[in-house]
């Protein structure tokens, strides 16, 4: 089983930064994308950024520009910097995982259990 451990919620105004963990543990061969996905009351779950494991990051239109997304493939963390944030930034960020167990065998694809992001006006 893969597990994902978040860190780095909570409340900054409008115009601040924070900085989100994911930290993944457990057994696996690889673990090919890491990702950040966020979930605003009354609202789907969508992207907010996703980076492989040979750094090719990918970004919503929304946070182009203010969000960088990295990782550290040899602790198996990945980052969300978050600046510039905005009210409309609020919601519950969801780290993901996805990869393969084993080498021939089956895939996985995990979800942390959520930090909240609150961004006051």
């Amino acid at each position: 089983q893969v597990q994902l451990v978040e860190s780095g919620g909570g409340l900054v105004q409008a115009g601040g930064s924070l900085r989100l963990s994911c930290a993944a543990s457990g057994r696996f061969f690889s673990m090919n994308a890491m990702g950040w996905y966020r979930q605003a009351p009354g609202k789907e779950r969508e992207l907010v950024a996703t980076i492989h494991s040979g750094g090719t990051p990918n970004y919503a239109n929304s946070v182009k520009g203010r969000f960088t997304i990295s990782r550290v493939n040899a602790i198996n963390t990945v980052y969300l910097q978050m600046n510039s944030l905005k009210p409309e930034d609020t919601a519950v960020y969801y780290c993901n995982a996805q990869g393969l167990y084993t080498l021939y065998g089956s895939d996985y694809d995990v979800w942390g259990q959520g930090t909240q992001v609150t961004v006051s006006s």
